[in-house]
């Protein structure tokens, strides 16, 4: 079998880096795609020295500037290297603010960063279909079972707005909302055999940094509890890795079982959300 060429962003901390050490001992070469690029090659030295893998490498991608998205992705495209497998997994929640063009902190990162950076590399995955498992080149979006928590429509004039909420929260579910809402369009605009792609929730409270600025001692009771990142990662392996999943293009798992996304998650919305992102990274 030739070797898979693998992608995951924030694959310096928690889930990120356990699936991004899942796929190395895979065997496969792992682009570890973050903001920061000495956490990055931290977690690329801890993720080779449990693996043996000598086939990791960083790419500068900061989802909340999408002109530095435009600069990453524009790096793969012009090496023109087929790519089988991406992971967004990178986000952020309980956090607030503005992404550099102006756009809630929580959907800018958590969607739209990935929106631009996952359609201008579809090309690379289309071009590595089929996969050398002989499946479909695959794109696995981490979601959130707070997508549930999105109970209207989506107010995407509130989009261009900074954060208004206190936690942030209600601003986070309607992020991971539209996480489900691009894998149903996405799903609907490709071919099966040039694409996977599917949705999930890794789990509750698990042990990542996505809510890394809530209060310490907050933090510290939620870790209490908490199940690690690398049980969280199953999921995503399972969406990255197994066969069994193949019969459910454009789906939602959530820890390791198929579920139904929230109603909300309509063609009607994903396509104006689609039509919406394209607009707005135009």
């Amino acid at each position: 079998m030739d070797q898979f060429t693998s992608l995951v962003t924030g694959a310096n901390t928690g889930l990120g880096k356990a699936t991004a050490k899942a796929l190395a001992a895979r065997g496969d070469r792992v682009i570890f795609a973050c903001r920061t690029e000495d956490k990055a090659r931290e977690a690329m030295a801890e993720v080779a020295a449990a693996t043996g893998s000598d086939q990791l490498e960083f790419l500068a991608l900061d989802l909340a500037d999408l002109e530095q998205v435009r600069r990453a992705a524009g790096v793969l495209v012009e090496r023109d290297d087929p790519i089988h497998l991406v992971v967004a997994n990178a986000g952020i929640a309980a956090q607030k603010g503005v992404t550099a063009q102006g756009f809630e902190l929580a959907f800018g990162v958590n969607h739209l960063g990935h929106f631009q950076f996952v359609t201008m590399i579809l090309p690379l995955l289309v071009a590595g279909s089929p996969a050398p498992d002989g499946a479909p080149s695959r794109l696995v979006v981490v979601s959130s079972g707070s997508h549930y928590d999105a109970k209207k429509d989506i107010d995407f004039d509130a989009l261009r707005q900074p954060t208004t909420s206190f936690s942030g929260m209600p601003e986070y579910a309607v992020s991971k909302l539209a996480n489900v809402l691009f894998v149903q369009e996405l799903a609907r605009r490709t071919e099966p055999d040039d694409l996977f792609v599917v949705a999930l929730h890794p789990g509750n409270l698990i042990g990542t940094d996505v809510m890394r600025r809530v209060p310490k001692p907050i933090e510290s009771f939620i870790k209490r509890f908490r199940p690690s990142a690398e049980e969280g990662a199953k999921t995503s392996v399972l969406c990255a890795t197994s066969a069994e999943v193949l019969d459910h293009r454009g789906a939602y798992y959530s820890v390791m079982k198929l579920k139904e996304a929230s109603p909300r998650a309509t063609p009607e919305l994903a396509a104006e959300l689609w039509t919406r992102s394209e607009e707005w990274i135009a």
